[in-house]
């Protein structure tokens, strides 16, 4: 059990605040907490994803789960199967609305993904704009495999996975896609790591850009790494949802942090 996190929830519950939007006065961010975080409107989408995700847990196929350290070197191979993949990657059901709604909010044709995992993620990224672009990266042979399979299975075209490591696929990445709408960063937990893909994706930010980052409070270093990010001055909006952090570069929202709970 990961007890750094569970305290972290446990003070959560308790300090977090602007519970639908009391307190915001800034219109945007009221926006968003009251409205688009509480929205019940149910894609179509949703259903698919989530039926595909129930075939997968139902999966034991064995497969090699690879993970990749500094300079690309293999830390650890070991074999699981798809549905333990799914099971332990695949972001929550309730986290890939909300990365879909935001995908349709800020109409993101253009997404870049920092770990594919399984592809759940991907999909809910991705499917509001089959004809935008969604770029994926990740690590493991084995969870490049089954999530082409699932963008197969969704005839998602318009999703192009660069399998290697982060280090080795960011820089190209940002090549074929120079103006990214919504960055999620997933993947790689580490303080330094994550500080370095955040300050490699920067120069490429415009005024709307959305950067996601993924378990945020998993480890003292990834909170540090995240409270370094909000304080970053070209960062004017910062969001704590627990599990994922959002951050803005809108120029016509001062710079605020907001604690929501979601």
């Amino acid at each position: 059990m990961n007890w750094h996190l569970a305290k972290r929830t446990l003070s959560y519950s308790l300090k977090s605040n602007h519970f639908k939007g009391f307190g915001i006065q800034s219109p945007f961010i009221f926006d968003l907490v009251s409205h688009l975080f509480r929205e019940k409107q149910v894609y179509y989408d949703f259903e698919r994803i989530e039926a595909w995700r129930q075939a997968q847990l139902r999966s034991k196929q064995v497969v090699k789960k690879t993970d990749l350290g500094a300079g690309s070197k293999v830390t650890r191979q070991q074999n699981t199967t798809v549905g333990r993949l799914v099971k332990d990657g695949a972001l929550p059901k309730k986290y890939g609305e909300l990365l879909y709604r935001l995908a349709v909010r800020f109409e993101a044709r253009n997404v870049l993904e920092l770990g594919t995992s399984t592809g759940i993620s991907t999909l809910y990224l991705a499917l509001p704009y089959k004809k935008g672009k969604t770029i994926s990266l990740e690590g493991c042979p084995e969870s490049a495999r089954i999530a082409r399979a699932a963008f197969a299975h969704f005839r998602a075209g318009h999703i192009q996975v660069l399998e290697g490591s982060f280090g080795s696929q960011l820089p190209r990445a940002l090549e074929l896609m120079p103006r990214p709408d919504l960055v999620f960063f997933d993947g790689d937990h580490r303080e330094e790591a994550t500080l370095s893909y955040f300050e490699q994706c920067l120069p490429y930010v415009h005024n709307n850009t959305l950067f996601v980052f993924d378990d945020i409070h998993w480890s003292p270093g990834m909170e540090r790494a995240w409270e370094k990010i909000c304080a970053h001055p070209k960062i004017t909006v910062s969001l704590d949802l627990l599990r994922l952090g959002l951050v803005f570069f809108r120029r016509e929202n001062k710079k605020e942090h907001f604690t929501v709970r979601f």
